[in-house]
């Protein structure tokens, strides 16, 4: 009886839609995991801000500064709204270059950052000890996985696109799957990180996310609202690397999920 309460639909999408935050949690128990969070935070501060800045300042040059001037209020009206649409087209873009950007700088970071606290929560020591050499050579391989895995999101996305020229259907159609395969994105690329070091294929990880579908369904959906909140972007993907590790961690250790963290 229990495990039907714990496992029903409802609550596995509620577990795992706190995951992401319960990583908060965890980085404050073990505090060492920092070292592996500041240096891509910085970097993807700096492509953030340049990001917003030069949007901004690429709006203004190219398109308010030829709106008409006047003292009429309906140019007043024109001036703000034109700013407003500048803020919002620049927010969406943002956001967009910093999930793939931002993702793309701090893997190298996150892979470390995500086997750090395996080890920290299953007592599990390195196999190897730290060294930038190792460091690097690792990094290449990681980049190269993310480039290929922002490469089929994009190709998707474009895809997904074509829905659009069904007549009326087709926009709700794709509005439903271009959310689903963006959460579907979400999940394996912070699960990923596990997921390569246990050498899944591509077919274990769909059968992984599959069989606890309510589960990453509700983690994805964390991460997401996360990146959505302005700002809360900096600490969303080192929180959810946390929050993917310990999904997985206590998967495996699923007699008593919630054991290594409240």
């Amino acid at each position: 009886m229990q495990d039907l309460i714990r496992n029903n639909p409802i609550t596995s999408f509620s577990r795992g839609f706190r995951y992401p935050f319960r990583g908060l949690r965890l980085l404050s128990r073990y505090p060492a995991l920092l070292k592996y969070i500041i240096i891509p935070f910085f970097i993807n501060l700096i492509v953030f801000s340049s990001a917003v800045y030069f949007g901004l300042d690429f709006f203004n040059n190219t398109v308010v500064r030829y709106i008409p001037q006047g003292e009429a209020w309906y140019w007043a009206i024109l001036y703000y709204a034109a700013w407003i649409l500048a803020v919002l087209v620049t927010a969406v873009l943002v956001f967009f270059l910093f999930t793939v950007v931002g993702n793309l700088i701090a893997s190298p970071f996150n892979d470390l950052l995500s086997e750090r606290v395996e080890e920290f929560l299953l007592g599990k020591e390195a196999g190897r000890p730290f060294s930038f050499k190792g460091f690097f050579r690792e990094a290449r391989s990681t980049l190269a996985t993310e480039l290929k895995k922002m490469g089929l999101f994009l190709i998707g996305m474009v895809l997904l696109l074509f829905l659009n020229l069904i007549p009326v259907l087709g926009q709700l159609v794709y509005s439903v799957a271009a959310l689903l395969f963006t959460l579907f994105f979400l999940v394996v690329e912070y699960l990923g990180y596990v997921f390569g070091r246990k050498n899944y294929s591509f077919r274990d990880q769909r059968l992984f996310i599959w069989r606890r579908k309510f589960l990453t369904l509700g983690f994805g959906t964390g991460v997401l609202c996360m990146l959505a909140v302005p700002f809360l972007q900096f600490l969303c993907l080192p929180l959810a690397v946390l929050g993917a590790t310990l999904l997985w961690c206590e998967d495996s250790q699923s007699s008593s999920p919630g054991k290594f963290a409240p």
